[in-house]
C-alpha cells in the first residue's frame, strides 16, 4: 500500500466528519498519520519517500493519508495549519497529536511503535 491522497469529502469519510461531529471520533479501523503538505515545499518533498517507505513497512497495521494543503483550504483552516508539513497522528480509540515539522524515519517509526500501534498485539 502506498500513502493515499485524501480532499475535504475523502477526509471526513475516512477520518472525521468535522461538520456532524463536535468531538474527536476517529472513524478509521487502523492508526493513520495525515501528512498536510504543499508540492512547492521543499521539506514535505524531502521526507515524501519516507512516508512512501513507511507506509509499505506497516502494510496492514497503520494507513498514511497525505492532504495538499493548496487544494484543501477548508482543511487546513480547520486544523489551523500554519506551516508544512504538519503531521495528525491519530491512534485508534484515543485523541490525536499533532506535530509540524519535517522528522527523519527513525522518529516517524518511534511515533508510530510508541504512539499509534500500542494497542496492537505485539507477537
Amino acid at each position: 500500500m502506498n500513502t493515499i491522497k485524501l480532499d475535504t469529502a475523502a477526509f471526513k469519510e475516512k477520518i472525521f466528519d468535522y461538520t456532524t461531529d463536535k468531538d474527536w471520533q476517529y472513524d478509521g479501523p487502523l492508526p493513520a498519520i495525515v501528512d498536510f503538505y504543499a508540492d512547492w515545499c521543499g521539506p514535505c518533498k524531502q521526507i515524501a519517500p519516507v512516508l512512501e517507505e513507511l507506509a509499505k513497512e506497516y502494510e496492514g497495521r497503520l494507513v498514511i493519508y497525505k492532504v495538499d494543503t493548496e487544494a484543501e483550504q477548508e482543511l487546513s483552516a480547520v486544523f489551523g495549519i500554519r506551516s508544512i508539513p504538519t503531521f495528525l497522528f491519530i491512534p485508534v480509540g484515543a485523541d490525536p497529536m499533532m506535530q509540524p515539522g519535517a522528522f527523519p524515519k527513525h522518529i516517524f517509526k518511534q511515533v508510530i511503535e510508541e504512539k499509534l500501534l500500542t494497542q496492537e498485539t505485539k507477537s
